[in-house]
């Protein structure tokens, strides 16, 4: 019973690994329609975040790189 359980949770994460992309080429401009973005201002949420990176070394995974000092 446990080895069929271990199995089929196997075969279920081996199957998230797909060749062919979920996403079609087609479909990936809706993706990136402004109106999925999570905030209304995409600029000042750009800029706030990098201020908050500059301010606070310890913020993490955003994506900026140097340190708490704001010498990027």
């Amino acid at each position: 019973m446990r080895r069929l359980f271990a199995v089929i949770v196997l075969m279920l994460l081996l199957s998230g690994c797909g060749i062919q992309p979920w996403v079609k080429p087609y479909e990936r401009a809706n993706l990136a329609d402004p109106i999925m973005s999570f905030s209304r201002d995409p600029v000042a949420s750009a800029y706030i975040n990098h201020v908050f990176e500059a301010r606070e070394g310890a913020r993490g995974a955003e994506g900026g790189a140097g340190g708490g000092c704001g010498c990027n």
